[in-house]
């Protein structure tokens, strides 16, 4: 029986065994997208509470702990860390096999050398004990950070941001991880939100400049763009729920904008006709400078109105949405294409079925830079083992795995660097696999380099910070 959680967990072949310890292992992680807060980091936050530092802003784990039957309260609710820690620790042992109780004990196992399965006989013992390590103020972000060998972050930050954080980030002396922004243009393209007039005023704000006219309202997103770019930027992100399948034309967006403005109702296909306008418009811009755009798609968000209205968003009751359309995806890049060109851009999906689709569109549209047309990592609920194995296997049988920009957190937690890790157990024993099983060469350099650049080089060299 092999040890919890032992050098070898996840990976089942002595090649796959070698891969890692010998290339994937101690590389420095490039997290490409994630949700952490920029203000954390300047102003390196202390954690002296395992409680704070495992729960503070894991909605995975919240999740999880509404599913076992806790009590709100003591999930989002004001109840002491103690007690937080200690409700958590008995969900554990129902979810077995779930992504959590594995990235929980990794979590353990590197930050705090903690390395017996967590309970709810053992759970105040080590609460205590991981307390103690915390008392002296070693668990700074920044040296959480550090002590991850992280060597680039790329937060997620809305069109609005002043980025004041990113720039006190970047005064910060002997902090080496690089800190970006990311362009999240959500707000900007969703047009049947209630507060999209006001959003629309705040966006002036930030630029000041009073947006009266459609024109006005793009040439403030492209100015806001060159600031994030001033910043460091190179990746745009966009959250939607499905491809839209209306095209837009900027005639038609103008009058759906403008009769917005006006307080006018706006009907779904008009919001598809404006969201397909927007994203070929960014799309172009991003080409122009050379951005990687990023797509999350085929999500439904805040289900659970109740809590929604209590809590706001990202609280964990999010689920897979539908299957992308083909045909519309299609649509879309094409015409993104016969305008200024596709700039890179990698594609994300909530529903699992859909990455075959995505997959097999994306070599239509490639070519110039290696890999510009990316399947990205198994995402929320697919970052689970038998979901990244799908995703390399089909990312494998229908392009090019070789090319591709692996792994990322899309985390709040400044500790969930431990799912890297994760990712790469499970590459180099999938790769291990493959060569043992005679059907990729079992040269031990050959392979060392392709799993080497997925975990690290092929990110660094595609966003080019």
């Amino acid at each position: 029986m092999k040890q919890f959680y032992g050098e070898d967990f996840l990976i089942e072949n002595a090649t796959g065994l070698q891969l890692y310890q010998s290339y994937a292992k101690n590389l420095p992680i490039y997290d490409y997208h994630c949700h952490l807060s920029a203000q954390e980091i300047a102003e390196d936050h202390i954690y002296f509470d395992i409680g704070e530092l495992l729960l503070k802003c894991d909605h995975y784990k919240w999740r999880l702990m509404r599913m076992c039957g806790i009590d709100e309260n003591l999930i989002t609710g004001n109840a002491p860390y103690k007690e937080k820690f200690l409700a958590y620790a008995k969900t554990l042992s129902s979810v077995f096999g779930n992504p959590v109780y594995q990235w929980t004990h990794m979590e353990l196992k590197r930050y705090f050398g903690i390395h017996e399965p967590l309970n709810e006989a053992n759970a105040l013992s080590i609460y205590e004990r991981a307390n103690k390590m915390m008392a002296d103020g070693s668990f700074s972000v920044r040296r959480l950070i550090t002590q991850s060998n992280v060597f680039l972050i790329a937060t997620t930050d809305d069109p609005c941001d002043d980025l004041r954080w990113h720039s006190a980030i970047q005064d910060v002396e002997g902090f080496a991880t690089k800190v970006v922004p990311t362009f999240r243009p959500d707000l900007a393209c969703d047009i049947t939100k209630d507060t999209y007039v006001s959003y629309v005023k705040e966006l002036g704000l930030a630029a000041k400049k009073e947006i009266s006219t459609f024109e006005t309202f793009l040439a403030v997103l492209k100015e806001r763009i060159d600031f994030f770019a001033s910043m460091g930027c190179k990746i745009a992100d966009h959250g939607i729920e499905n491809i839209p399948r209306h095209r837009g034309t900027l005639q038609e967006a103008r009058a759906i904008f403008e009769a917005k403005m006006l307080g006018k109702a706006v009907s779904s296909k008009e919001a598809e006709q404006f969201l397909f306008y927007m994203l070929t418009y960014f799309a172009k811009e991003y080409t122009k400078r050379n951005w990687a755009m990023q797509i999350h798609m085929s999500v439904i968000r805040n289900q659970n109105s109740k809590l929604f209205d209590l809590l706001g968003p990202n609280i964990g009751t999010d689920s897979s949405g539908d299957v992308s359309s083909s045909n519309a995806l299609g649509i879309l890049f094409d015409a993104i294409e016969q305008d200024d060109g596709m700039p890179k851009t990698i594609l994300y999906s909530l529903n699992p079925t859909s990455n075959y689709v995505l997959s097999s569109m994306l070599g239509n549209f490639a070519g110039g830079t290696p890999g510009k047309m990316q399947l990205g990592a198994a995402w929320w609920f697919c970052d689970h083992r038998d979901g990244i194995v799908e995703q390399l296997r089909l990312l494998a049988s229908t392009g090019a795995l070789g090319q591709f920009v692996g792994m990322l957190t899309d985390s709040r937690s400044f500790i969930s660097y431990a799912r890297h890790d994760y990712f790469r157990r499970i590459l180099c024993n999938l790769i291990g696999n493959w060569a043992e099983a005679g059907e990729i060469p079992s040269d031990m350099e050959i392979l060392g380099s392709f799993v080497a650049n997925i975990c690290f080089y092929n990110p660094k060299k595609y966003f080019e910070m």
